[in-house]
């Protein structure tokens, strides 16, 4: 399954989540810094779901709010759910 999301707050235009079951397959971010997200999505490639959402939820970017790894977090909750309609 594929779920595009709009991050908010943070540099990165769109991520992209691909997901089998609840297991992360592949994510793709739009914009941001490229190091960061290339990193963050390749360590999550082949990590339960509920996993990464525990251990990028609520990472901070700076003074932000959020950062690219917590709108992460929140794209793969809502692919989740979205693949459990």
């Amino acid at each position: 399954m594929t779920y595009n999301f709009s991050p908010k707050g943070v540099c990165s235009r769109g991520i992209t989540v691909e997901l089998d079951g609840d297991t992360v397959v592949s994510v793709q971010f739009m914009g941001g810094c490229a190091g960061n997200t290339q990193g963050v999505s390749r360590l999550v490639a082949g990590m339960k779901v509920d996993e990464a959402i525990k251990r990028l939820r609520g990472i901070r970017c700076g003074m932000r709010p959020s950062s690219c790894p917590d709108q992460l977090s929140i794209a793969l909750e809502r692919a989740l759910e979205e693949s459990k309609k």
